[in-house]
């Protein structure tokens, strides 16, 4: 590092990505992003993920600094009269400065200075430090790209530091624990929000939406981790694997150091603080949280055991499970919490915003987000809506695999059997149906949510299902447009239409497909 020792404070730089009340980009500090939330739309991420992050640091500001509701008739008194973060903002403008370097040789922000001695040996580019650049973590893969030394600018530095804190994927670093400070430094554990879906509830302004998904809670908002070597009780050492420590408050849940990470300071060529070497290793480990601190989780049931919340899935997208989001809203016998809250604020429409990461294996494949709208009082009707949605969905699909098995049959009457799945995959126009009906679904919930009256929703469940057997005839005539002009094929084409038409139309169809009401 030489003698190069630049400062960067993210209470006066800036460093969150906002929309202005004009729907305009900017970037603002932390301090100006509490005192000016209510004039801004929100935050604006450059990923769904590092969106996330930076709302969960917001947050944990709000409980450090005392600004949160103690019970749930604060919480709403709060909601309904915007009440301001002012308190949060001066909290943070007065904290000490060397407490908020990220470049403090000895208690840099979000890291872990007992990494410096192998930084230099140890490091990589820092790409590295990237989510979405990184790739697989395994030390034993080629990863040149890693080693490139283009400056990161240390605001997209510190963004992409709390994404690693919140969502890193499970794996092994690269480095040796053996030359470091111990055997389990290599060994990463998933983020703790890296392996479920996060809800957060989106309100009119950056304001209204840090006030919406503040928990109440008359404890101790617990340590705010600061720095890997400023902490009440020592942090885990890394000669063996510790058992997970608990929590202590909403301030340390939103804070978690999920990864030992340590950045080397540069400059860019224009005289601006980066980052050119990070280092990156295993961080805190926790026990199972309680379910006070994941009143966001949406559960699904499983086969054998208790219910889980429901992960990110690469062949099944968020609004698949719109169903069981709604679900957490309608069946509010588990005690208070987010959706609860959300449904006591009559009058008022509101966004749930469901964001995940896909990672295959070690490897972070995708961000994956949807919305999905939230009327207080009409919760059960879409939760309906949402359900007969999925189920009809689920239909048309199993409709249209039914078909191509009747165009194969035709087209291939002497197949073998090792070229079974591809020849039926030939004509199943089920990826196509899958990718069209998204739309068509958020138009079903919008119309529900605007509905007043159960014959409204109704009626646009029978709008929803001609939208999708209309697309399905037309995905099924493409598929089957490649075969012959001769009889086969002709045969084939017919004989795969009239199957569909009869199974979107016949007596195990879903109402709504063959245009009547329930």
């Amino acid at each position: 590092m030489g003698e190069l020792h630049p400062h960067w404070d993210p209470r006066r730089q800036a460093c969150i990505p906002a929309l202005t009340s004009a729907g305009e980009s900017t970037s603002v500090t932390l301090v100006h992003a509490l005192r000016h939330a209510d004039d801004l739309l929100g935050v604006a991420g450059t990923t769904a993920g590092e969106t996330v992050a930076l709302l969960e640091y917001l947050l944990a500001v709000c409980y450090a600094s005392g600004t949160f509701p103690a019970t749930v008739d604060d919480w709403l008194d709060r909601v309904h009269d915007s009440s301001p973060l002012t308190d949060a903002a001066d909290w943070l403008e007065n904290r000490p400065d060397e407490h908020w370097d990220l470049f403090d040789p000895l208690e840099p922000l979000g890291q872990n200075a007992l990494l410096a001695p192998y930084l230099d040996t140890h490091g990589a580019g820092p790409a590295q430090l990237v989510i979405e650049h990184a790739g697989d973590y395994n030390q034993f893969f080629d990863h040149h790209h890693l080693e490139h030394p283009a400056p990161l600018p240390a605001a997209t530095a510190f963004r992409a530091m709390l994404t690693q804190h919140a969502y890193g994927p499970g794996g092994r670093a690269r480095i040796s624990g053996k030359e470091t400070l111990g055997p389990t430094l290599t060994n990463l554990a998933t983020g703790r929000l890296g392996a479920r879906i996060r809800v957060i509830a989106l309100g009119q302004t950056l304001g209204d939406t840090l006030r919406l998904n503040l928990t109440p809670t008359e404890e101790t908002p617990g340590r705010f981790n600061r720095t890997w070597t400023v902490t009440p009780q020592p942090r885990r050492e890394f000669q063996t694997k510790p058992s997970g420590r608990r929590v202590d408050g909403p301030a340390d849940l939103h804070t978690v150091l999920g990864r030992s990470i340590l950045m080397r300071p540069a400059v860019t060529p224009d005289g601006q603080p980066a980052v050119d070497r990070i280092l990156m290793a295993a961080g805190e480990l926790l026990e199972p949280l309680a379910p006070h601190h994941m009143q966001d989780a949406v559960y699904e049931n499983t086969a054998n055991g208790p219910a889980k919340a429901i992960r990110p899935s690469a062949s099944r997208a968020l609004w698949r499970e719109a169903h069981a989001l709604y679900a957490a809203v309608a069946d509010r016998d588990h005690g208070p919490d987010l959706y609860d809250r959300l449904a006591r604020l009559s009058g008022r429409r509101l966004t749930l915003w469901t964001v995940g990461l896909i990672a295959k294996q070690t490897t972070a494949v995708t961000w994956v987000s949807d919305t999905f709208p939230f009327v207080p009082g009409r919760e059960r009707d879409l939760r309906y809506a949402a359900e007969r949605g999925c189920l009809i969905a689920e239909y048309v699909a199993s409709s249209l695999s039914r078909a191509a098995y009747v165009a194969w049959t035709v087209t291939y009457p002497n197949p073998k059997p090792a070229d079974k799945s591809s020849q039926i995959a030939r004509f199943d126009a089920g990826p196509e149906h899958w990718a069209h009906t998204a739309e068509p679904f958020h138009v079903l919930l919008d119309d529900t949510a605007k509905a007043e009256g159960e014959d409204q929703v109704e009626t646009a469940l029978v709008e929803y299902a001609a939208v999708l057997s209309e697309a399905a005839h037309r995905f099924l005539h493409n598929r089957l447009d490649s075969l012959p002009a001769n009889s086969r094929g002709y045969q084939a084409q017919a004989q795969a239409a009239r199957r569909l038409e009869n199974d979107l139309t016949g007596p195990t169809a879903p109402d709504e497909l063959k245009g009547d009401r329930k």
